[in-house]
């Protein structure tokens, strides 16, 4: 029986599984972030290769008949071939497709292959499919190609908004307090220049995300506009991408994912049904349930021509994991 090897490669961490092509979930994975922008290509690579060498330290390539990696960090068309060139170089698969982890988590959560996919985790980004096969997409490369917002971008303005306060620039806000006793610090500042000066870790900005959404549901405006901002840029990331393949008018389902909308924040999830309600009253907003390493052992099984019973026994298995 031939086998799917999925790959779900995130900033923080890298998800395998070992698929049969019944649909029978063989192993699971975990290992290092998939960062080929940051770190390399064969760094990246590599991260794969060791979290498929801890389901079972004797394995070697290949892994599988077909590798589906669906990655961040896989932005452009040059990016999706020299990721997987690199895996083919390293024999991981007899055939390997190479995507964006925003397909991912379209196919885990969309009941079809068409739809809207907008994923708001450390970043932030979207893919449209339509049900002909037009993708429309980003580049997702930060503010060089128009991103705001995500896990980091919301650490940032919440500190950035903090610190004003604190100085004198800014509007009084309960965010100076909140991001003072989350870190323990005695002043805003003090977390900025730890921050600076490496003792602070950037990417613990991610933990203000549940901070600045306590805060804007107790009512703050400073902060309470940050999150309006969020379900504004969740919302036309999707509206443009259906307008540009002419679908804005068209039931099209719309899968949100990544921590920050699947944390659920019922302000944020509010706002967000606001702006797709008025914008796209024809979408249908579905929260993924599943992890989109299901969404790439999904497009791994179409891709081997499996059956519908298959990809059932897949989300189920899954279901039963998590």
């Amino acid at each position: 029986m031939r086998t799917v090897l999925a790959v779900d490669g995130g900033n923080s961490k890298t998800d395998v599984a070992l698929v049969a092509e019944d649909g029978s979930v063989l192993a699971t994975g975990r290992g290092a972030a998939f960062e080929p922008q940051s770190a390399g290509v064969g760094v990246a690579i590599d991260a794969i290769g060791d979290a498929v060498r801890l389901l079972d330290p004797d394995m070697r390539p290949p892994f599988a008949d077909h590798v589906a990696a669906y990655v961040a960090g896989a932005d452009l068309p040059v990016e999706e071939e020299a990721i997987r060139d690199e895996i083919l170089a390293r024999g991981y698969g007899r055939e390997v497709v190479v995507g964006n982890d925003t397909f991912a988590l379209l196919r885990a959560g969309a009941s079809g292959p068409a739809g809207v996919a907008v994923v708001c985790g450390a970043g932030v980004n979207a893919v449209a499919v339509s049900p002909t096969g037009e993708v429309a997409r980003y580049p997702a490369l930060g503010r060089l190609t128009g991103d705001w917002g995500g896990g980091m971008g919301l650490g940032e303005e919440a500190l950035w908004h903090a610190i004003r306060a604190e100085d004198g620039r800014g509007p009084a806000t309960a965010l100076e307090r909140a991001v003072r006793e989350h870190f323990g610090a005695r002043t805003v500042e003090e977390v900025a220049l730890g921050i600076h000066f490496g003792d602070l870790p950037p990417s613990r900005l991610h933990e203000l995300v549940p901070v600045l959404m306590a805060v804007a549901a107790d009512g703050d405006a400073t902060a309470l506009s940050i999150m309006v901002r969020m379900a504004d840029e969740i919302a036309v990331l999707a509206v443009a991408a259906l307008r540009r393949l002419n679908l804005l008018d068209t039931p099209m389902e719309v899968v949100l994912g990544g921590g920050v909308l699947t944390a659920r924040d019922p302000l944020l999830s509010e706002l967000i049904e606001r702006r797709f309600t008025e914008q796209a009253p024809q979408t249908k907003l579905i929260v993924a349930d599943v992890p989109p390493i299901v969404g790439a052992a999904l497009l791994g099984l179409d891709a081997l021509g499996a059956t519908e019973e298959a990809k059932a026994r897949l989300r189920a298995r899954f279901h039963a994991m998590t």
